[in-house]
Formats: structure tokens, C-alpha cells, sequence
């Protein structure tokens, strides 16, 4: 797979405080690429100077043969961002504003189709306002795809999900993945990054300080001597609270 994220000494300052530390790593074609880090680690400035949301102070950011810099206008036409509740208009239906967000970029989409992808197409004539979080939360994962992008960032996506929103919402992101689109995605869910990434970068302070496949860092860290009390369990709570519940999502 080629790299379609190319990011060399990014750098962002605030004043006398560097956020972003001239990191470097390359995301590849197609893979789930998840950023790991603490609250302040830098994960979020991240993403938004390769979104092209905020400027670069040193470094450069190449995705798909464009640098982002330079060609900003041209990034937004191939990316997709998942848009936070609060950019959605309370009193426009799903399918109106698939449609009114698509025309942004001179497409034209079927927005049944779009929402039936996720798992909303009976919400087609429903308001933003009268959503379940984990409906909202695949909302906005469908108004990210309008323009059909070939890569899709996503901050955080199952904060505050019940278990049941949230595997849903892996399972949507895997399916995404087998269409060819890359996924670039932050998350405080260790569970979450270990099933979903192909690879990850590990933040703190501004820094990378580890990058490689979840199944390789695990080795890495059981080379170094790392130990804990053997404890083989078949089942955790969450997976007792799935099969009593049942795994069909219950949105109001």
C-alpha cells in the first residue's frame, strides 16, 4: 500500500508553548490509522493543521500527492471530517441537509442510500434535534461522506456511546475501510484502537513516542520484561451486559 498521509516535522506553537513537536509518521492507503494520547497530548491540533483547519508553523503535510499548505481548497474536496451535533441545523431533515452539504461541493448524492449506510434511513425526515447520540454520532459520519472521500478523520467518535452505539459505530468504520477509504481517528478507548487500527501513533506532550501496530507495541511491551497477574477470562461485563440486552440498537 502507498502512503497517502505524509507528515514531516509538523509543528504548532501557541506563544511560547509548542503543542506539536515537529512529529513525523506516514498513514497508508486504505488502513485505519488511530492517534493515542492523553488530554493535552496534541492529538487534535494534530489533525486539524492536516485537515487543513489550522495553519502549519514548520513542517509539511502531504495527503495524496497534495501539499496541504499550499492547496488547502484542494484538501477539503478529498477529505472527509466528522462534524460535531452543534454544526447541524436543528429544523432541516437528515436527507435535506445530506443533500444541501453534498451541493457544497457540487455533488449530487442519493441521501436515502447515504443514510441507509448508516443505519438511518428510516430517519430520512427527522431533525437533528430528535436523535439518540449514537444516531447523531452516524450522522455525522454520513454527512462526512457526501463528497466521497478518500480519506475520513474522526475525533473521538464513540464518546459517550452506549455499548450497543458503539460496536455499531466499529462496525460501520470497518465497513468503511473495505470500501478503500483510509480512516485517520483519535480515541480514548484502548479496546476501541486495539480492534480497529492497523496502526497507531501514541502522543504525549506534543511527541510521538511510539508507533507501530497494536499487536506489535503489546510485543514490545512483553519484551521489556512487562507482567500482570494472569487472569484468562471468557467474557467481561460489557460482553454479559450485550447478551442480556441483546446487540440491536435501542434508540429513542
Amino acid at each position: 500500500m502507498k502512503d497517502i498521509i505524509s507528515v514531516k516535522g509538523l509543528t504548532k506553537q501557541y506563544g511560547n508553548v509548542t503543542t506539536v513537536k515537529g512529529i513525523s509518521f506516514t498513514v497508508k492507503e486504505g488502513e485505519v490509522f488511530g492517534i493515542l494520547g492523553p488530554n493535552g497530548a496534541g492529538k487534535t491540533t494534530t489533525l486539524e493543521m492536516i485537515e487543513a483547519l489550522r495553519p502549519i508553523d514548520a513542517g509539511s503535510v502531504m495527503l495524496d500527492g497534495i501539499d496541504v499548505a499550499r492547496h488547502p481548497q484542494k484538501i477539503r474536496h478529498i477529505i472527509g471530517i466528522q462534524l460535531q451535533s452543534s454544526a447541524f441545523y436543528d429544523k432541516v431533515t437528515l436527507k435535506e441537509q445530506l443533500i444541501m452539504f453534498a451541493s457544497f461541493y457540487g455533488k449530487r448524492v442519493d441521501p436515502i442510500e447515504l443514510l441507509a449506510q448508516v443505519e438511518l434511513a428510516d430517519k430520512a425526515g427527522s431533525y437533528p434535534e430528535k436523535l439518540s447520540g449514537g444516531q447523531k454520532q452516524r450522522f455525522s459520519i454520513a454527512s462526512a461522506l457526501v463528497n466521497e472521500p478518500r480519506v475520513l478523520f474522526l475525533d473521538e467518535p464513540t464518546t459517550g456511546l452506549d455499548p450497543q452505539a458503539r460496536r455499531h459505530l466499529w462496525d460501520l468504520i470497518r465497513a468503511i475501510k473495505k470500501r478503500g477509504i483510509t480512516v485517520v481517528l483519535t480515541t480514548h478507548y484502548m479496546e476501541e484502537a486495539q480492534l480497529l487500527c492497523d496502526r497507531l501513533a501514541i502522543m504525549d506532550s506534543g511527541t510521538i513516542i511510539a508507533m507501530d501496530s497494536p499487536k506489535n507495541l503489546i510485543k514490545q511491551l512483553l519484551g521489556r520484561g512487562f507482567k500482570k497477574p494472569e487472569v484468562i477470562e471468557q467474557a467481561d461485563l460489557e460482553d454479559v451486559y450485550i447478551d442480556l440486552t441483546g446487540k440491536a440498537l435501542r434508540e429513542g
